[in-house]
């Protein structure tokens, strides 16, 4: 039987991401992400609600993730869901939580702007950060001439 496990979100970052390293130098970071959903109600009235995710980023990923997000800063995160189970050391109960495991992100809006508009630059976070654009008369660097 195929199966498929895919997740597109689109939010703001609740917090500035810490970015951690495993004992063999991977690095790592848990991100939390707030997803606003807007409808009308029943009797007329608009409600919004907000879905609060935790998203994990590895490796370059995370590297990036950490030089750009800050608190409030919209971004697009692409991946899958993954089911954390364990027992809890205080009651032995056993406790679960689902998270999204980041395969891509988009960085939105301005560079050093927050949550304010919401389409301006942008980058994937499998790949570079976002360069400046070259001087009039200058062509593009070379890949090798690039500190990252």
């Amino acid at each position: 039987m195929a199966s498929y496990n895919k997740v597109m979100l689109l939010g703001n970052c609740t917090r500035d991401p810490e970015v951690k390293y495993t004992p063999k130098g991977t690095a790592v970071t848990d991100l939390g992400l707030a997803v606003n959903r807007v409808y009308t109600a029943d009797n007329g009235e608009k409600r919004e609600e907000t879905t609060f995710v935790d998203v994990t980023m590895w490796g370059r990923q995370a590297e990036v993730a950490g030089e750009y997000l800050k608190k409030g800063r919209p971004v697009f995160i692409e991946g899958r869901l993954q089911l954390d189970t364990w027992d809890d050391k205080q009651t032995g109960q056993k406790r679960s939580k689902l998270r999204v495991v980041c395969e891509n992100f988009q960085l939105l809006g301005s560079r050093d702007g927050g949550g304010e508009g919401g389409g301006g630059s942008r980058s994937s976070g499998g790949s570079r950060p976002p360069k400046s654009a070259p001087a009039s008369g200058d062509s593009e660097p070379a890949d090798d001439d690039i500190p990252f």
